[in-house]
């Protein structure tokens, strides 16, 4: 039998809702991948209670409460299965992947876990200590401290101002009760859709789905509200022992998911700064001014938010020389855009990296998964694609001056100001 590249978006009604369903038959290796992701289910439902959609999937790590943690993944192990639940910022994604004939036993341990989640005391303590050894573990890392810091600044008093893992005393403050409700209240069908792909046939793949989404309540529709990026281009330092100084900055872009020009945002970020070697940032202060060893920045857009990102280690001493290049080269490249060379290779970068980016079922699984979730129809990558390819210097300079916002920048620096 041969390999069949042909994604396809189905539904599946249960309970009266229509689920999304993204499949992909391939046969390539005897394995099967199922995803069930919940939007709308991330630490931005947190509500003050943060860390608690983190915690909440931690404590699925725990097994069942008639098996524990142990029994239980002694049981996936026996048959090489990987089931896991991880909370992101918008979303709470379940995962199942292992060979197909172990699918069914794999998915019965996934409706087993949702039937019976090891919600206890014991697990929650151990979810907890766990979660705080992270905690603990950050408070050295500075990349982690830099851009928590920058997120303060570019979203606060908002959800995004918070990180997903929590804080050592909102950890402490989660009651058992909390993860139950959280649980209870957020795994739903109106904001469910199905991922799955392999070595299994489109009505297999529907019957696996259903005997999973029966197992979730109806529940209400939620919307993921979007939030403004600061726009207050604030600078902070955060002394530390460290050899080196940690540069975060970012500012607002006015963009959303779903604008007509988002393919001319793509190029813009490439060209900027996140291509590596050869964007403007990099050229400007590694190659010629040997400031850093990297330098990186690009557009971040989500459902919840949109923002210019960027990050760049230098030596403490150079650190308000490479503040003032990174402002610089944003201001020149808003006035002046970019060259023809320039948008001649940022159009052979993305359109010949095309094929290495859907090599793998679970590549195009994940775009694909990613085109429905952020509202636009299977295909939307390629359609961006075209129209990069047919773009004009022209135009895309004019796309560029008209972001004056990136402009905007704030900065947050972790660095020790005695070297």
């Amino acid at each position: 039998m041969m390999e069949e590249k042909a994604t396809k978006l189905e539904y599946i009604k249960i309970n009266g809702v229509q689920v999304p369903l993204i499949y992909e038959f391939s046969d390539i290796l005897p394995i099967i991948s199922l995803k069930i992701v919940i939007k709308a289910s991330g630490f931005l439902e947190d509500g003050k209670k943060f860390g608690l959609s983190h915690l909440s999937s931690k404590m699925l790590d725990e097994g069942t409460k008639s098996l524990g943690a142990l029994k239980f993944a002694q049981k996936l192990e026996d048959k090489a299965i990987r089931l896991g639940s991880v909370s992101g910022r918008e979303t709470w994604v379940f995962s199942l992947d292992c060979l197909g004939e172990n699918f069914p036993y794999g998915l019965k341990m996934l409706t087993n876990l949702l039937d019976d989640p090891n919600f206890t005391a014991e697990a929650l303590e151990k979810a907890k200590n766990l979660t705080l050894g992270q905690i603990s573990a950050k408070k050295s890392d500075f990349d982690y401290i830099a851009y928590k810091g920058l997120q303060k600044i570019l979203y606060k008093n908002t959800p995004l101002e918070h990180q997903g893992i929590g804080t050592e005393e909102s950890i402490k403050d989660i009651s058992l009760d909390n993860v139950k409700s959280f649980f209870k209240n957020h795994l739903d069908l109106q904001n469910a859709m199905v991922v799955i792909g392999g070595n299994v046939s489109l009505d297999e793949a529907k019957k696996y789905a259903k005997k999973v989404l029966c197992k979730l309540k109806k529940g209400k529709k939620r919307q993921i509200s979007f939030i403004k990026t600061s726009e207050k281009m604030e600078l902070k330092t955060l002394k530390k022992d460290t050899e080196q100084a940690y540069v975060y900055f970012g500012s607002p872009f006015y963009m959303k998911l779903g604008d007509s020009d988002l393919f001319k945002a793509k190029v813009l970020s490439f060209i900027l700064g996140a291509s590596g070697f050869g964007s403007r940032l990099m050229e400007e202060i590694r190659v010629k001014r040997g400031l850093a060893y990297s330098v990186y920045a690009r557009l971040r857009f989500e459902l919840s938010s949109s923002d210019l990102f960027g990050y760049l280690q230098t030596k403490n001493e150079n650190k308000d020389e490479a503040i003032n290049i990174v402002k610089e080269v944003v201001a020149k490249f808003l006035e002046k855009g970019v060259s023809k060379s320039e948008l001649e290779g940022a159009k052979k970068f993305l359109l010949g990296s095309e094929p290495l980016r859907n090599e793998t079922l679970i590549q195009r699984l994940t775009k694909s998964h990613s085109e429905i979730y952020k509202g636009y129809k299977l295909g939307q990558s390629d359609r961006e694609l075209e129209q990069i390819e047919a773009l004009e210097l022209e135009d895309l300079n004019a796309f560029i001056k008209s972001h004056k916002e990136i402009l905007k920048l704030s900065f947050f620096v972790v660095c020790n100001e005695d070297k």
